[in-house]
C-alpha cells in the first residue's frame, strides 16, 4: 500500500497487482493509521483512494492466511483482522474530510469496504462490484450489509445470497457508487482532486452504461421477499422462470448457513441502519466463523484444494433450522465489536 501526501489530497494506492491487490490485516492498519493521521492535518483537503493495475481495485481480503492460521486453531488472528479492519471500514465511512476512491476492474469483499463507505465513489467501465462471501462461507461483511440493506427493493437478499456482480450503471443503482467517470480520465482527474478541488468530479462525471438490474428487480422482489432462505428458494422452485433458474444455481454454489444468516441479516438491519450497528452485527458471524461456520471449509475448495466441490454443514438451502443461524448471530458479550482507537 502506497501512502503518501500530494498536493492537497492524502494519497492512498493499493500495490498488490499480481494479488489483485487482496487486502491484508497490515495494509489495513496502514491504511486506518494514515486516515487517523491525515484527519487533523491542516496541509490535507481530501483523501483519494485508487489501485494499481488493470484487474482489480481489490478483489477482497487475504483468505489464504486466514484459512492457515484458522487450520491451526488460532482464531484469534482472525478475529483481530477482521475487528481492526471494520473499525477502519467505519473511519472511511465517518471521515470529516472527502474520500474519493476510484474503481476498476474486481471491488470485492474486503474492497468494497475500503472503497464503497467512501463519500465520492467513482466507478470505471471495467468495475464488477461484488459481495460473494456466501460462496466461501462468509455473510456479506466490512459493511457490506449496511450498503446491500439500503439497495432498493430486496437487492440486498438477492445480491448477498448470490454474489451476483454488478458493473458500473448496476453498482450505481445499487447504491455502492456514485459517479461513472471513464478511467482513461482518471489521471487528470486525480490531478485536479491533488489541488484539494473536490468538485471536479462533477465536471468528469459521464452517463453511466445502462444498469441491468432495475428490469429484474420485479422479479428479485417477488422471490426474494420471505422470512428466510427457505423461503427464498421454495418461492424460486416454484417458478419456471430463467431469471429462477438463474438464482437457484447460484444459490446452490454458495453456503446455505451463509445464505441463511446473510437474509436474517438483512432482516434485522432493516431499511436504513447506521453502518456501526450493520458492522457489529457481521463481527459476530465473522467473530465464529472459523470455528462454527462453512468459512475454512469455503476456502479450502475453492483456492487451497481449488476442487471447487465444498461439502457445506447443510445440504438444502431450504433446510437450515433456524437456531444455527441464531447460533451465528448470538451477541458477543464482552467480545462485541467496538470502534476504539
Amino acid at each position: 500500500m502506497l501512502i503518501r501526501i500530494e498536493g492537497r489530497a492524502g494519497r492512498v494506492t493499493l500495490n498488490r497487482p499480481a494479488a489483485l491487490n487482496a487486502l491484508t490485516y497490515p495494509m489495513c492498519l496502514a491504511l486506518d493509521a494514515a486516515l487517523i493521521g491525515w484527519r487533523d492535518d491542516p496541509s490535507v483537503d481530501l483523501v483519494v483512494i485508487d489501485a494499481a493495475g488493470d484487474r482489480a481495485f481489490c478483489a477482497g481480503g487475504d483468505i489464504a492466511e486466514l484459512y492457515a492460521k484458522g487450520r491451526a486453531g488460532e482464531y484469534h488472528f482472525g478475529q483481530d483482522f477482521w475487528r481492526d479492519e471494520y473499525r477502519m471500514n467505519a473511519r472511511i465511512a465517518e471521515f470529516p474530510k472527502p474520500v474519493v476512491s476510484l474503481m476498476q476492474g474486481f471491488t470485492m469483499g474486503g474492497g468494497v469496504g475500503v472503497s464503497c463507505h467512501a463519500s465520492h465513489r467513482i466507478v470505471g467501465e471495467t468495475a464488477q462490484v461484488a459481495m460473494p462471501e456466501c460462496g466461501i462461507g462468509l455473510v456479506p461483511d466490512v459493511g457490506g450489509s449496511f450498503l446491500l440493506a439500503l439497495a432498493p427493493g430486496r437487492l440486498g437478499e438477492y445480491l448477498g445470497t448470490t454474489g451476483t456482480r454488478m458493473g458500473p450503471g448496476d453498482a450505481i443503482f445499487a447504491g455502492f457508487a456514485d459517479t461513472f467517470v471513464p478511467q482513461a480520465d482518471w489521471p487528470a482527474l486525480i490531478a485536479e482532486l491533488c489541488t484539494g478541488d473536490v468538485a471536479a468530479i462533477e465536471r468528469f462525471a459521464r452517463p453511466a452504461p445502462d444498469a441491468g438490474l432495475p428490469a429484474l428487480l420485479p422479479q428479485i422482489d417477488r422471490h426474494f421477499g420471505g422470512e428466510t432462505l427457505g423461503d427464498i428458494v421454495r418461492s424460486l422452485r416454484a417458478d419456471d422462470s430463467p431469471f429462477a433458474a438463474g438464482a437457484l444455481k447460484a444459490l446452490a454454489r454458495v453456503s446455505p448457513l451463509a445464505a441463511a444468516c446473510t437474509v436474517e441479516m438483512q432482516h434485522r438491519l432493516g431499511e436504513a441502519p447506521p453502518l456501526r450497528r450493520a458492522l457489529e452485527m457481521e463481527y459476530r458471524f465473522t467473530f465464529r466463523a472459523q470455528e462454527h461456520s462453512d468459512f475454512l471449509e469455503g476456502i479450502r475448495a475453492a483456492i487451497i484444494d481449488k476442487d471447487r466441490s465444498p461439502r457445506w454443514r447443510h445440504d438444502d438451502p431450504a433446510a437450515v433450522p433456524p437456531v444455527d443461524v441464531s447460533r451465528m448471530l448470538m451477541p458477543l458479550g464482552p467480545q462485541t465489536l467496538t470502534f476504539t482507537e
